[in-house]
């Protein structure tokens, strides 16, 4: 009886619009039922990746009057 090793498959893909991932993968496995396991993690891109807020228009436009430690220490005083 011939000995099949396991393979382990990195692969970069994408899903479709409507949320389909499609695999179209060679192996040299002999035809039979496998066992297969995903584990799907998403790419972020710094060029895609939003920050949440931006401040940007704002810099150098705001005016603290007072100690900012001891407004953040009474507020957390208050929890």
């Amino acid at each position: 009886m011939a000995r099949v090793t396991m393979e382990v498959l990195k692969l970069t893909t994408t899903v479709d619009a409507s949320g389909y991932l499609h695999l179209d993968i060679a192996t040299q496995l002999p035809p039979g039922q496998v066992n297969v396991v995903v584990v799907m993690n998403p790419l972020i891109s710094e060029t895609t990746h939003k920050a949440d807020y931006d401040f940007s228009d704002l810099a150098g436009k705001l005016v603290w009057q007072g100690d900012a430690l001891g407004i953040q220490r009474s507020l957390r005083d208050e929890w």
